[in-house]
């Protein structure tokens, strides 16, 4: 791939790769966990490309702060990884958003708990909107499409440098691998790349004593600290809510609430009811934190239920009912460990339910 191209036909751990490098990231540590391997695998050989700098790490926990560094020094930084490998980033992840460091992070989901297996599931979604110790909270992009693969990976970088604050794209298996034609927006030009970034690290010369740490030992600091960063989570929970909402021209009677690859698949299912006269509609949230709550409750006022389907056990289920204020219209389906559902599969879920 050159840089020349304007449109490929791509796999969405590459899309990843060039979004990425596309942002201005110029530094990249990993370490190889299925299903993200193509990820460092293609990074290695195009971040020396563009003059950046490549690491395979020793593990997760050396990627994760490997990356510190280097936004501590006010460079575009990323690291990926997979479900198990992410738990061992979350000490890190915590780090940056304690001293306000503006890292790109991209889950690549796989089956679990535990090793589990390989195959895509969606079974981190707390770990990814309840993250790590502290009170510390992360913006979380969930793509459905390779485009999106593509387009928010950039934006996690314009993303956590507005906000000085890590960014997790909530990918899986599936997406990771799946292949579609992408356009490669050249063009378009990163924000905040150039901003001057006080703060970073940079030798200390003609700054004497600067640091960045989250060790604030001081009674009443931290506390202090933690008031100042909600109020930074209070603004971009005002302002940086993304949502899509699809087939509700015709006031459906139905609601199916459904992120990233479930979300997609919905859209197929939304397609046989349609045949059948039932009226349905989806609400997919794109930031699963800061979760789009109110944009669900307004979807979801006139419906006669709403059908919440995940690739795992109900970790967004929890969103929704807090968000719709009504249990009882609420019906959940899920497939855990490496399970994807088909549209047919939820189609008929439904059928079940509304007869």
């Amino acid at each position: 791939m050159t840089s020349d191209n304007k449109k490929a036909f791509i796999k969405g751990n590459h899309a990843v790769v060039e979004a990425a490098l596309d942002a201005g990231c110029r530094f990249y540590a990993g370490y190889p966990i299925t299903p993200q391997n193509e990820i460092p695998e293609f990074m290695s050989k195009r971040m020396p490309e563009v003059g950046g700098t490549f690491i395979q790490a020793e593990s997760e926990l050396i990627s994760v702060n490997m990356v510190f560094g280097a936004v501590a020094a006010g460079a575009r930084a990323m690291t990926t990884s997979s479900s198990p490998g992410i738990s061992l980033m979350q000490e890190g992840i915590s780090y940056m958003a304690g001293c306000e460091l503006p890292g790109v992070l991209v889950n690549v989901m796989r089956g679990g708990p535990g090793l589990g297996n390989i195959q895509p599931s969606q079974s981190d979604y707390f770990q990814a909107v309840k993250p790590g110790h502290g009170d510390f909270r992360m913006i979380t992009l969930a793509p459905s499409s390779i485009q999106e693969m593509y387009d928010l990976t950039f934006d996690a970088f314009d993303l956590a440098d507005k906000y000085r604050n890590p960014v997790m794209i909530l990918a899986d298996g599936l997406l990771g691998q799946l292949m579609e034609n992408v356009e490669l927006k050249r063009d378009r030009k990163p924000l905040y790349l150039n901003t001057p970034k006080p703060w970073a690290l940079t030798g200390a010369k003609g700054r004497d004593g600067q640091r960045i740490l989250s060790l604030l030992m001081q009674p009443g600091v931290l506390e202090k600290h933690n008031f100042k960063l909600k109020e930074k989570y209070d603004l971009i929970t005002k302002t940086e809510k993304r949502f899509e909402l699809s087939g509700m021209e015709n006031n459906p009677d139905y609601l199916i609430a459904a992120f990233g690859t479930v979300g997609r698949i919905s859209k197929g299912t939304i397609r046989l009811l349609k045949q059948d006269g039932i009226n349905t509609g989806l609400f997919r949230p794109i930031t699963v934190w800061p979760y789009p709550y109110e944009a669900l409750k307004e979807a979801a006022k006139n419906v006669k239920k709403i059908f919440v389907f995940e690739m795992n056990l109900g970790q967004m289920v929890e969103d929704v009912r807090l968000a719709v204020e009504d249990s009882s219209k609420i019906e959940f389906y899920g497939r855990p460990g490496g399970g994807v559902p088909t549209a047919e599969e939820l189609y008929n879920f439904i059928k079940g339910k509304v007869g």
